[in-house]
């Protein structure tokens, strides 16, 4: 096991906690709302595919990806 694991493993719990304080603060309540995401309701039934909001997601972690990478 490389020694560089391990910050890796504190510094991604560490984002993770943030993001989950965000979300549970209510700053991230926009995600998962944006216009390109489809809802549709029916009688008993409720289809959610959020396309916005998993490309918008997609585009940040490539752009955070990219950059560690030319950082490294």
């Amino acid at each position: 096991m490389r020694s560089s694991l391990g910050p890796a493993i504190v510094a991604a719990g560490i984002l993770i906690a943030v993001v989950g304080l965000l979300v549970w603060s209510g700053w991230l309540s926009w995600f998962g709302r944006l216009p390109g995401d489809i809802l549709i309701e029916r009688c008993n039934t409720r289809f959610f595919m959020p396309l916005a909001s998993m490309l918008l997601a997609s585009v940040v972690l490539s752009v955070i990806i990219a950059i560690l990478r030319r950082l490294k």
